[in-house]
């Protein structure tokens, strides 16, 4: 299981037309996400759920999907601006880090920079990587869009200016952000804590956050920037999925060698909960019977001498 997340329902639009057999799924406080598989891979279920901006709501809401659906990773696709000149338009930006940038302490007219940042999971960069490499995302040979591996930052306004004290902290305080948005650090931090859950954002450029948001919208570039995201994220889930398939077989198989013919029975809770072809650690019946096997004469007489004594036992209790 997945669980891919967006903000705005322009940008979960884009990741349902790379799944198929969606139904709702009802969470009990409220939250409806849209549980399906993946057009491409239809062994891969995906949770999908639209948030809203902003991450209090990004953070809140990855820790009650990891909490639902216990995934393998939680993707966060969507928009954001750019930072770097040499970041096109309908670019996408994979977060190898993500900041935290608007946690810090004002003195008088001074700003100290008290950031948080966290690491996009190596495994999960790797895969995008070679996702990218490989053109194994969705529409990839037709587009012009390239897919940058940078940190990106993430705080509570929508930045769209070259002026604005955010600006400057951005470019003081954390230069090697190539884009901003509202929500990845929320996701971070909510998989961060839930049991290390990796998260990865995965972002269009819509615009350079530079003051002209509202010319390059009217453009049509949201449309082009979201798009391209959530083709690269539908590529990324599924080799996630793959991935996840072959490293759990490899480790069960590692951590619980298979012991042919052997029965056992699992109680829990001192209830028996059925007959079971055990691949666990070996237990004292297990023993018993692997003895059983290799010493049958021994076994044999040692039955003959224990039917014996049960018989004069037997014998002697019923002279009193």
């Amino acid at each position: 299981m997945l669980v891919i997340l967006t903000a705005l329902d322009i940008e979960g639009a884009a990741v349902r037309k790379h799944l198929t057999n969606l139904r709702p799924h009802h969470h009990g406080a409220g939250t409806v996400f849209e549980v399906g598989t993946l057009a491409t891979r239809p062994s891969a279920e995906v949770a999908l759920a639209v948030i809203g901006m902003g991450t209090v709501n990004a953070a809140a809401i990855t820790e009650r999907a990891i909490a639902e659906f216990r995934p393998s990773a939680v993707l966060f696709v969507g928009i954001a601006g750019g930072l770097r000149e040499w970041i096109a338009l309908g670019d996408v930006v994979v977060a190898t880090r993500v900041y935290a940038y608007h946690g810090g302490r004002i003195d008088g007219d001074e700003f100290l920079a008290r950031p948080q940042a966290w690491d996009t999971s190596h495994r999960l960069v790797q895969l995008a990587k070679h996702v990218n490499r490989a053109k194994a995302w969705p529409g990839a040979a037709e587009t012009a869009a390239a897919v940058h591996f940078e940190p990106i930052a993430a705080g509570e306004v929508v930045l769209n200016s070259t002026t604005a004290p955010e600006r400057d902290r951005l470019r003081s305080h954390y230069n090697d952000a190539v884009a901003v948005e509202m929500e990845s650090s929320g996701v971070a931090l909510a998989g961060h804590l839930h049991e290390s859950t990796p998260t990865i954002a995965i972002r269009g450029i819509s615009d350079h956050a530079d003051g002209n948001k509202h010319q390059v919208d009217s453009g049509g570039w949201q449309d082009t920037a979201v798009r391209n995201a959530a083709a690269f994220a539908a590529g990324l889930a599924e080799a996630i999925d793959r991935t996840v398939d072959h490293t759990v077989g490899r480790a069960e198989k590692a951590a619980n060698p298979p012991t042919p013919g052997v029965r056992t029975t699992s109680v829990t809770g001192g209830n028996a909960v059925g007959d079971i072809t055990s691949t666990g650690p070996v237990t004292v019946d297990q023993k018993v019977t692997s003895h059983a096997r290799h010493h049958p004469i021994r076994v044999v007489l040692l039955a003959i001498a224990l039917i014996a004594a049960l018989a004069l036992i037997g014998w002697a209790a019923s002279l009193y």
